[in-house]
């Protein structure tokens, strides 16, 4: 199926088989009509690739810029543009060598960034993606690697927090308009994780940057996510021995036991579930009767920490210090972020929270660098943490702007994040209506929520679907996504969880997964497709065909929950 290509990119015979394609998906509910931009040719290069070495990107960016033209040869030959934004912004833009389809696609990055990788994810059905005919841009916003010291600069913060993303976006679309002789016609920008978190930026603070915008799992409230989130995570699975309660071993009767309480909720057991909301999960039903057998039961102290990482960072009163905390389904994913995968292995939520509080969060930094054991849950810290909230987040509900000039929005998430809880994005979502009218959302803002899906891709439940193709149909042509036919990206789980993604690199080792033997095995998961469709709408089971075939459900209003996070800084 080819969705939004250019036109007459297809033979006449092709092109009436993908309609008829299209048309009986349509009919089932599970796809929109496409409508292709018109006007969209192929175009090729005025210049050389070599020649835009010599070109003068500081006016366009503001700063000093240094570039380096490579031509990179295969079947999608492209110009590679390589460079420095003062004062260490990394960025790199690729612009195809023939058919150029008049599309710039910028993709963000994951965790502190600190490394440049151009990701074209989610892009099923999408031609442009897979032909070699967008113009594609990234960076590292500002810094390289691992090392926190980049939080010592006001500048290298600032280029973290919002400058990064917007200088590339100028550099990237002089240099199309250098290199074709014209303006891109549509700019694209799409992530997930910290690029979700860049993705909005880029929606609230530079409006006319980009016409269509997918934001997946976005760290939008990154002052709270990278401290008391983390921090509560790494504090309440670590017992007074220093070693983490829940062990990799754990998850796997815990995930079970979750299901047999709450997968039926929908009306469905079929290994997911649909909305966690729902499930009021009680551990206690796999306290050990006798002593502890690991894989088998939990003591009371794994009970109690159950309790807290599904009950959120909280201060001695019990109030929520964050947005949202994870939700039940998301167990298996555990390992590798708060759960080690082996024994002796740090906490990776840790260091995720000490890195950002002990070298970006505050000026000056921590004197003395807090430990997990002594960071501070309560109300005073969350004042403290005020500054890095205007400076990082990316919660502003006013789109205005945006809007004023077409700018679509499509904000995804999986339901079994075991990084950031989705419940943060409907509370986004939920939002924007009340400041701009739930009339005036729902023309340009699209809310998609995956079960069973891990933090940006994997888990049990279906996690690629096409949402470039997406995005690319309602800006181009008018077709609203109403709902995003999803399959499962492997068949198979054997005892691996799933490894952190996008949250930055987790310690050595932790992305093998645990040794053998120490997560039981679990069941060959097989091939499943379903419809998601936006929110508030799900699917539901129509009592036909396979639970595992898209065709066999339909879409369904369930009653209304409240979305709203109520927090301490909702204030």
């Amino acid at each position: 199926m080819v969705r939004a290509g250019k036109p007459g990119s297809l033979p006449r015979a092709a092109r009436w088989l993908a309609a008829m394609m299209m048309a009986l998906a349509v009919m089932l509910g599970l796809a929109a009509p496409v409508q292709a931009a018109p006007g969209l040719v192929g175009t090729n290069p005025l210049r050389s690739c070599e020649s835009l070495s010599q070109f003068d990107l500081s006016a366009a960016t503001g700063a000093k810029t240094s570039i380096t033209a490579t031509q990179v040869d295969g079947d999608h030959p492209y110009c590679k543009l390589t460079g420095t934004i003062a004062p260490a912004i990394t960025y790199e833009v690729r612009l195809p060598l023939q058919g150029w389809s008049q599309r710039l696609l910028q993709t963000g990055c994951g965790g502190l960034c600190g490394n440049l990788r151009i990701d074209v994810s989610k892009a099923e059905d999408c031609t442009p993606a897979t032909d070699g005919t967008l113009a594609l841009a990234s960076t590292d916003m500002g810094h390289q690697g691992n090392d926190t010291a980049w939080g010592d600069s006001r500048q290298q913060r600032e280029d973290f927090a919002f400058r990064g993303v917007h200088a590339t976006t100028l550099a990237a679309k002089a240099l199309i308009r250098a290199f074709y002789g014209q303006p891109q016609k549509y700019a694209y920008f799409a992530g997930c994780s910290d690029g979700g978190r860049e993705a909005l930026i880029a929606a609230q603070r530079y409006p006319d940057d980009f016409d269509g915008i997918t934001a997946g799992a976005p760290a939008m409230n990154f002052h709270m996510q990278n401290s008391f989130h983390h921090a509560w995570l790494a504090r309440v699975n670590t017992g007074p021995d220093g070693q983490p309660l829940i062990t990799a071993a754990d998850v796997a009767p815990l995930h079970a036991e979750v299901l047999r309480q709450c997968d039926r909720l929908d009306g469905l057991a079929d290994g997911q579930i649909t909305d966690p909301r729902l499930c009021r999960f009680n551990p206690a039903s796999l306290l050990c009767k006798g002593g502890y057998e690991a894989g088998k039961c939990l003591t009371a102290a794994q009970v109690q920490a159950v309790r807290q990482i599904f009950g959120g960072a909280r201060d001695a009163k019990g109030r929520l210090l964050e947005v949202a905390p994870l939700q039940p389904g998301s167990e298996l994913n555990w390992v590798g972020v708060f759960v080690p995968p082996r024994p002796g292995m740090p906490i990776f939520s840790g260091r995720i929270a000490l890195d950002a509080i002990n070298h970006v969060m505050f000026t000056p930094n921590p004197a003395t660098p807090y430990t997990i054991a002594d960071f501070p849950f309560d109300d005073a810290m969350l004042a403290k943490l005020q500054p890095a909230r205007a400076l990082y987040d990316s919660t502003n509900p006013d789109l205005s702007a945006f809007f004023a000039h077409g700018g679509k929005l499509i904000l995804w998430h999986g339901w079994a994040d075991p990084h950031i809880s989705p419940l943060g994005t409907i509370d986004y979502f939920e939002h924007i209506g009340l400041n701009m009218g739930k009339a005036r959302r729902d023309a340009s803002v699209k809310l998609f929520l995956f079960p069973g899906m891990s933090h940006c891709s994997g888990g049990d439940g279906p996690s690629e679907f096409p949402m470039l193709a997406g995005i690319m149909d309602w800006v181009e042509g008018g077709v609203t996504p109403q709902v995003m036919l999803a399959h499962r990206a492997s068949q198979t789980r054997e005892g691996q969880p799933t490894a952190p993604s996008g949250m930055g690199k987790p310690p050595a080792g932790a992305a093998a997964g645990p040794p053998p033997g120490m997560m039981p095995p679990q069941p060959k998961l097989p091939p499943r497709s379903r419809p998601v469709y936006a929110y508030p709408q799900v699917a539901v089971y129509t009592g036909k065909g396979s639970v595992d075939d898209a065709a066999s459900f339909a879409a369904s209003t369930p009653a209304t929950v409240d979305g709203l996070s109520h927090w301490l800084g909702a204030r």
